[in-house]
């Protein structure tokens, strides 16, 4: 694997309405980011900060960065050891707080549900989540605490 690569995204705002104030409290928050390949999300900031609930925001979408990435290195664990895995899902929460005199993400916690063909003692598992946060490209470029809390599914 290459020791270095590029991604690139573009968002797009298309301004404000004509029939709507614009000002700190009615300014239109939603954009639409595009990715290589041509995907795009409409996107906004959360209702808490004026913005549109039924889109996803930044915060959103960091918790979402991070399950996706723990889902994948997690797969290539598995699929490298020879597990088949029969379903995943994750249900993540983010908290913002102030640190430093800042508001930020002050942790995010994963809570994965993995079932396997042949479920591999609780340990290997364990273990298995362990070595994906540990590989996770997106939890080792964050400066805030991620924690995996692991379940299986029967």
């Amino acid at each position: 694997m290459a020791t270095e690569h590029l991604f690139e995204g573009s968002l797009a705002w298309a301004g404000q309405p004509e029939s709507q104030p614009f000002d700190a409290q009615h300014w239109n928050r939603s954009t639409r980011l595009s990715f290589e390949g041509g995907a795009t999300i409409e996107a906004s900031s959360p209702p808490v900060f004026g913005g549109d609930g039924a889109l996803p925001n930044p915060e959103t979408l960091m918790i979402a960065s991070l399950m996706q990435c723990h889902f994948l290195t997690f797969m290539a664990f598995a699929v490298r050891k020879g597990m088949r895995v029969t379903a995943y899902d994750d249900r993540a929460t983010g908290r913002l707080g102030m640190k430093d005199g800042r508001m930020r993400f002050v942790e995010v916690v994963l809570r994965p549900r993995v079932a396997m063909a042949d479920a591999p003692p609780a340990a290997v598992l364990a273990d298995m989540h362990q070595k994906a946060h540990q590989h996770c490209f997106m939890s080792n470029s964050v400066n805030f605490d991620v924690r995996v809390e692991p379940a299986t599914t029967p």
